[in-house]
């Protein structure tokens, strides 16, 4: 059976982790800092804390921005269902807005209505490695936390750059030449005032669990450094995660190319058949997270044929906030609801090799 999602272990992975282990530096220490090192490098931040938990890093996030008790905080409702836990836990409103059909994210048309509804801050999930309209959010002058635990990598490119970028973009059989290939924009977790990165084992860079809370701008790093100095050690990430983390952040356009390889076939094989993917720009700003299809039929038909190929299907959003409060938001949230039903996720990740990949895409032809 192809598994939905596989973390992406190589030699360099093994050894990293070995090491530490011999090393016994198994909790938060030395590797911890040299993750926080790596990661301001590959995101450009000013500052970053690496975490045991997500639902660690919203929390000091929110503490952070220092809103009233009793905010309203917006949260996508395909967001993942911890995230409004813990906008709850700290005594806080949730306000859950529904999202874009074609692309799974939040607009500034839907923000600007969940701020007439009370939302006061807003936790931008970056579903699918897709990027929202940055621009049109940021805007409506409201705190932005992002989430880019799938859409770590992604870019908006320089205006200047536009189509040349594009074209300058290198195709996705020239691995080497992806990994060097530099296009100058703003990366993602840079448009927000703090930014959340999972690193649990199906995010886009994974450590086996944890999370990077980072701050874009050297005037938010000092609040989130103030709140860093106080995290007591059972919250940190441990050295043995941290590890696998920074061999990730650092392999991290290897394995994008080869993902975006596969990405091109199954995109070119979904052409032919009756279900469509998501709207995103591959070459530039979009992450592949992994393979997302909104299915022209119910889900359970389309698990079960590709069960008979040995191939496991899930859904997109399983976990996700409208998934778990489906009778109560479903009437607000029509559109998330939808796509939660009926978007599917299918194998994508680099260790694939060339004939599960072309069974893989033989399926996706011939879906019901």
């Amino acid at each position: 059976m192809i598994q939905t999602f596989s973390s992406t272990i190589r030699r360099k992975e093994m050894d990293a982790v070995l090491t530490c282990m011999v090393d016994e530096r198994i909790g938060p220490g030395e590797l911890n800092a040299r993750l926080i090192q790596t990661a301001k490098e590959f995101f450009s931040c000013a500052g970053a804390v690496a975490l045991r938990t997500p639902a660690a890093a919203l929390k000091y996030a929110l503490k952070a921005l220092s809103l009233e008790a009793g905010s309203g905080v917006m949260l996508s409702a395909l967001a993942p269902l911890w995230q409004y836990a813990v906008v709850e836990e700290l005594g806080f409103k949730p306000v859950v807005l529904d999202v874009q059909t074609e692309s799974a994210q939040i607009t500034s048309e839907i923000v600007s209505q969940g701020i007439q509804s009370g939302g006061r801050a807003l936790v931008l999930r970056e579903s699918l490695g897709i990027l929202p309209d940055f621009e049109g959010i940021l805007a409506l002058g409201i705190p932005v936390i992002e989430d880019i635990s799938q859409s770590a990598g992604g870019l908006v490119p320089e205006a200047a750059q536009g189509e040349e970028a594009a074209k300058a973009a290198p195709s996705s059989e020239e691995e080497g030449d992806a990994v060097k290939t530099e296009v100058k924009g703003k990366k993602a977790g840079s448009f927000g005032i703090y930014a959340i990165c999972s690193l649990e084992e199906q995010d886009v860079i994974t450590a086996g669990g944890g999370a990077l809370l980072m701050a874009a701008g050297r005037r938010d790093w000092p609040v989130l450094k103030s709140l860093a100095e106080g995290i007591p050690s059972i919250e940190m990430l441990p050295d043995i995660n941290a590890a696998l983390a920074t061999v990730q952040i650092k392999e991290f356009a290897r394995n994008e190319a080869k993902r975006k390889e596969i990405y091109a076939l199954y995109n070119r094989s979904i052409m032919s058949g009756k279900n469509k993917g998501f709207v995103r720009d591959v070459e530039l700003n979009s992450t592949i997270w992994s393979f997302p299809i909104a299915l022209n039929s119910g889900f359970k038909d389309v698990k079960a044929y590709a069960q008979k190929k040995d191939i496991e299907v899930r859904l997109a959003f399983e976990d996700s906030i409208i998934a778990a409060k489906e009778d109560e938001l479903g009437a607000a949230c029509k559109n998330a609801k939808a796509l939660a039903l009926r978007s599917a996720v299918f194998p994508l990740y680099p260790r694939l090799n060339r004939s599960q990949i072309e069974k893989i895409s033989k399926v996706l032809v011939t879906l019901p």
